[in-house]
């Protein structure tokens, strides 16, 4: 049987639900926007969070496979097609503009390795910057969150407080009895702002510490793959 003593859970939901109803219509409106907002914002930071993590180990796998490799410009097309790989993606732009500069400048008959390198290079900060945007897509809503939920909360609960002192105003007699009820209602809305802010602080500020992480990993990576053409055109 359920249980509905003061303090089970059952007893707490049954009381919000009941506050919930006590509010007026644009409390009611705050306070589901607001859910609707908590449900939104844990799709997102639980989304964003595999995504995160498929790519950091797609990421590993593919440079593990890529040290066995002892030669990165003439690699087979099987490594340049894997763009949903950020290492790989990274990889294929280098290569693909240092053939290109290459084949342009035997056209011009101004070839050089110098020009070529530079390209790579170029490719690589174009596909880095990509990279980036990619592994930070999904975080401004988070950040959105975090600051507006807050405010959307205290908006319903001074609407709310100031409409229950309107209504105990026009009343001849007046008593925390009369008043109780409507400003526990206004203070539903803060409740429901914090609940929506709190989780989305945290997660955001795991992503964005995961999202930094992975930067640095792409940046060293970067780093590395330029080297190691450089030192294939010394050769």
């Amino acid at each position: 049987m359920l249980s509905l003593l003061p303090d089970s859970p059952l007893f707490a939901t049954v009381n919000i639900v009941q506050v919930f109803m006590q509010c007026d219509l644009v409390g009611q409106v705050i306070t589901t926007l607001l859910m609707i907002s908590s449900i939104f914002a844990w799709s997102v930071m639980l989304g964003k969070r595999n995504e995160l993590k498929q790519l950091r180990r797609l990421n590993h796998a593919f440079d593990q496979r890529l040290r066995e490799e002892r030669k990165l410009l003439d690699l087979p097309e099987s490594f340049r097609n894997k763009r949903s790989i950020p290492y790989a993606d990274l990889l294929a732009e280098a290569i693909e503009s240092y053939w290109r500069a290459a084949a342009i400048g035997k056209e011009k008959g101004d070839d050089s390795l110098h020009a070529r390198l530079e390209h790579a290079e170029n490719a690589i900060q174009r596909a880095l910057a990509r990279q980036a945007l990619r592994y930070e897509e999904s975080m401004v809503w988070l950040a959105t969150m975090v600051t507006v939920a807050p405010f959307m909360g205290l908006l319903g609960t001074v609407w709310g407080v100031m409409e229950a002192f309107s209504a105990v105003s026009v009343m001849q007699t007046a008593s925390i009895q009369t008043l109780a009820p409507g400003v526990s209602a206004a203070l539903l809305t803060t409740i429901a702002g914090l609940v929506v802010a709190i989780p989305s602080v945290i997660g955001y500020n795991v992503l964005f510490n995961t999202t930094k992480t992975m930067m640095t990993e792409i940046e060293n990576y970067a780093s590395s793959l330029a080297d190691r053409i450089e030192l294939e055109m010394q050769k």
